[in-house]
């Protein structure tokens, strides 16, 4: 197939990640899907059998710069040049700014901002130079509007959004088009994993409220979106005629980023996300 576009998903062991990389593979693009672990392919391998489609499994850490330029240039030689770059990989810690130490922050930007801000940059001369390309950021609706015990997260999802609105016009000039995705509460392991270790210090002031935002977000999961159908967003922002900067998966992540991107001063966030602690 001569004309088959060439994608790079990052994060595909699981959830949005593992369903945007068969999904993309289902219309026909030649999906390079990466993660930190091949070990964990399986599940990924076993969907993309489900659902007769093929991929490639490569290893890209997005944290090691060096390694994750390697594998791309190795995608390019291989495949071609890469036509759709969707940056999923990321991770979630939770802790309130007290809570917080300077590796606790550092890591979430390196995982979530400065990884896909690196990738980004290494594709952009070859998509510069065919006057084409899609750079897909799966971000959240944390990077619209903070919320309590996610500080770390959030601001690394509002650095983010930051980073790709504003690299958006001057990309588009070159037929290059950016966009990031915003799910709320999503089905995923990545959620299962979020990082609680700084929330129960011994005698910790914020104990209590902390308690209460995890019971709050456990009752949010029980409601929360499969990733399969926030996966269908990423895939359609990837490959869509009618691109656009900014999309959301559900109603609940249109409510959410609503309520902040029309907030003026910012009291109707803060009356918001107060009620979950």
């Amino acid at each position: 197939m001569p004309d088959q576009k060439v994608a790079v998903v990052t994060g595909t062991s699981s959830g949005i990640g593992l369903h945007t990389a068969v999904g993309l593979a289902a219309r026909g693009i030649r999906v390079v899907a990466t993660m930190r672990d091949t070990a964990k392919a399986e599940r990924l391998r076993a969907e993309a059998a489900d659902q007769g489609v093929e991929l490639t499994v490569r290893r890209l850490d997005v944290t090691d710069h060096e390694g994750a330029h390697r594998c791309l240039d190795e995608v390019a030689a291989d495949f071609g040049p890469i036509d759709i770059l969707v940056n999923n990989a990321g991770q979630s810690t939770a802790g309130t700014l007290e809570q917080l130490d300077a590796a606790a922050l550092q890591q979430q930007l390196d995982v979530n901002v400065l990884g896909p801000a690196a990738l980004t940059r290494h594709v952009l001369p070859s998509m510069r130079s065919a006057g084409a390309g899609r750079i897909v950021s799966v971000s959240s609706n944390g990077g619209v509007h903070g919320e309590p015990f996610l500080d770390a997260y959030c601001a690394s999802k509002f650095a983010l959004e930051g980073l790709m609105q504003s690299l958006a016009p001057v990309a588009a000039r070159f037929g290059v088009t950016v966009s990031v995705v915003e799910p709320a509460a999503v089905a995923t392991h990545m959620a299962d994993n979020l990082d609680t270790r700084a929330l129960f210090s011994p005698d910790d002031p914020y104990r209590e409220l902390a308690e209460k935002f995890l019971q709050t977000a456990q009752s949010e999961m029980a409601n929360a979106q499969s990733a399969q159908a926030a996966a269908a967003v990423v895939v359609e922002a990837a490959t869509t005629d009618s691109p656009r900067f900014r999309w959301q998966t559900s109603q609940a992540a249109v409510s959410l980023a609503g309520l902040s991107l029309a907030d003026m001063d910012g009291s109707n966030v803060l009356t918001a996300t107060s009620q979950w602690i």
